[in-house]
């Protein structure tokens, strides 16, 4: 393992642009059949959510800009730990989660005696666009593709994140995904977040699950439901215990903001969200 670590950081970054294509060509990536709902937040100009759907789906931001997208997963990819940012600013690509993403578990619970889970990779900002290309050779190893595929160029500078939802014995799906510069953060009450269904397979029933992010100072958010009731997510501590069937705004390695999870009871769907506090 020491010697394969010393010899990845004298690697240049062709170097591991071509090991990524050759590993790609050995990957099968399909259609996610999952459909979601968007919400912008009122800060939110020019940004765009991409959401894995079976067919393109219209996105708005808070300026009204209207886009088409959509996103493919190919599933079975195993959840890693989350890992710590250091102090001071990375150097190398490897450092940096160029080429593998920080991936942090937002929220799990049981539905239907079926586990689920819902995570969040978050990939670091290449710096050129060699080491864009190559990162966009990884996300494709992962199953996973941004919003501006085809060109590596505009990933420079900017994270890029993709929220994945796991459900019984399924292979994640991909849920929603952007890229971003890390200075264009999330403030006071803004709020940006996507509603689907709890299992992705049934792409017609009750938009029950409520993903988003909020500013680093968002304490509370409500989730509100058709049938009048709602669910609070409260501010939980960085390295909090994920605990099954509890919303929480937490924070998220690598990204500038927090995110938040909520479950609509059985029976009932999405109708709103909003931080309150």
């Amino acid at each position: 393992m020491s010697a394969d670590r010393e010899t990845n950081h004298t690697m240049t970054d062709r170097d591991i642009a071509f090991l990524l294509a050759d590993a790609a060509d050995e990957v099968e990536i399909g259609i996610a059949p999952y459909q979601a709902v968007i919400r912008g937040g009122r800060r939110r100009r020019a940004r765009r959510w991409a959401l894995a759907t079976a067919a393109a789906l219209v996105i708005t931001g808070a300026s009204g800009t209207l886009a088409l997208a959509s996103l493919r997963d190919s599933g079975g990819s195993e959840v890693t730990p989350a890992v710590s940012q250091k102090a001071t600013r990375p150097s190398t690509p490897e450092q940096r989660h160029v080429y593998l993403p920080q991936e942090t578990m937002l929220a799990t619970g049981t539905d239907k005696s079926k586990d689920w889970y819902v995570t969040l990779d978050v990939w670091g900002a290449p710096r050129t666009k060699a080491e864009a290309q190559a990162q966009l050779t990884a996300m494709s190893i992962r199953g996973e593709e941004p919003w501006d595929k085809d060109n590596a160029s505009a990933l420079v500078g900017k994270i890029t994140y993709f929220v994945r939802q796991s459900y019984g014995s399924g292979g994640p799906t991909l849920l929603m995904g952007d890229s971003a510069s890390p200075q264009d953060t999330m403030a006071g009450t803004d709020l940006k977040s996507g509603a689907s269904t709890l299992d992705p397979k049934k792409t017609d029933g009750p938009q029950r699950l409520v993903v988003g992010q909020v500013a680093k100072t968002a304490r509370t958010v409500q989730c509100s439901w058709k049938d009048g009731t709602s669910t609070e997510a409260h501010r939980v501590a960085s390295g909090a215990d994920v605990n099954s069937d509890e919303a929480t705004i937490r924070p998220v390695a690598g990204s500038p903001d927090n995110w938040f999870v909520c479950v609509a009871p059985e029976g009932t769907s999405f109708d709103s969200v909003k931080v309150t506090e």
